[in-house]
């Protein structure tokens, strides 16, 4: 039976995770040379996919550090060609390839101006990982789909790994500890019950708060880069406001608790979606539609409902694939 290089890959995240965190005496001494405790705010910087594990390091940032995070706009750099004041500021790029001219010059000039940076990168013989100070890589090894799964997710561990240090959060390095295994169990969660309404939709909101808002448009991304089906990720406040005009019985919802202080909210504007008939699909919580694992971390859970979010896509999108195995560089 073949399988597609997007299945073989999202098979491979639980693995890339657990590489990760045997890493972590690594990360620990990136962690202590930095010195959090002087450092003013942080700096992400990271584009598609990379950029929305840079919204969810930034929600880590902010709860777990207490750093207020910007997110760095390379064209500063590269078309206005402005540098930022950023002494003693915390710099961390992430990057699948290492290769963006854009990602590289950012880094270089955040360096040039004191702050400390820190390249989070699956290929560490890289530009991008050249011109940062420190290194955290993901050895994931190549990613033959065009559609990266197992890189996303492994970045975003190892931003969760990198604050569990800096902050010395136990519970976030326990959580992190679990997280293969989940990965491991989440392969068996069946989401096509989604693809019903993702046939007839004229576009699709994928919607979360806080920690999981970069897995919401990450997943929107993917529906669509892979089904070519607009999609919108957005934190579901947002949803609550102007966006909510835009929904009707073509434009079906996915959205994503987590067991957190932003669970309430969540489940208010559910109970008002299905009120409205909304079709809404919802992973998390004691009325979610979606098959789930029992809760765990708020932190690491998001990077768990990739997976059959990943697989449900890829399974949509299968019958349509004729190679079925895809090797693209």
């Amino acid at each position: 039976m073949t399988t597609s290089a997007m299945a073989s890959e999202i098979g491979e995240s639980a693995d890339v995770v657990a590489n990760i965190v045997r890493s972590r005496p690594a990360t620990r001494d990136i962690a202590q040379r930095i010195g959090i405790g002087s450092v003013p705010l942080c700096v992400v910087c990271g584009r598609g996919s990379s950029g929305h594990a840079g919204v969810f390091l930034r929600y880590l940032v902010e709860t777990r550090l207490r750093l207020p995070v910007s997110a760095s706009a390379p064209s500063v750099i590269t078309a206005f060609r402005t540098p930022l004041m950023l002494r003693d500021a915390l710099f961390i790029v992430i990057s699948q390839s290492g290769r963006s001219p854009d990602l590289v010059a950012a880094t270089k000039s955040a360096r040039a101006s004191g702050a400390r940076t820190i390249a989070i990168v699956n290929t560490v013989s890289s530009p991008v990982a050249d011109a940062a100070e420190f290194v955290v890589p993901l050895a994931a090894d190549q990613e033959h789909s065009v559609a990266a799964t197992k890189t996303v997710i492994g970045s975003m561990a190892a931003s969760a790994g990198l604050v569990a240090e800096l902050a010395q959060d136990r519970a976030l390095q326990s959580a992190l500890e679990r997280l293969p295994e989940r990965l491991r169990r989440a392969l068996a969660l069946d989401w096509s019950e989604i693809t019903g309404d993702l046939a007839k939709a004229s576009a699709v909101f994928v919607a979360a708060r806080g920690l999981g808002l970069g897995s919401a448009m990450e997943i929107a991304l993917k529906l669509s880069e892979i089904l070519r089906l607009p999609s919108i990720g957005l934190s579901a406040a947002e949803l609550q406001h102007g966006p909510r005009a835009a929904l009707s019985a073509h434009t079906p919802v996915v959205m994503m608790r987590l067991m957190d202080e932003t669970a309430a909210s969540v489940d208010a504007l559910t109970d008002e979606l299905r009120a409205q008939k909304i079709a809404l699909h919802l992973c998390g919580g004691p009325h979610g539609s979606l098959p789930w694992l029992a809760e765990d971390d708020p932190a690491t859970d998001p990077i768990t409902m990739l997976v059959p979010a990943y697989r449900m896509i890829e399974q949509a999108h299968a019958p349509a694939d004729s190679t079925r195995i895809v090797h693209l560089g």
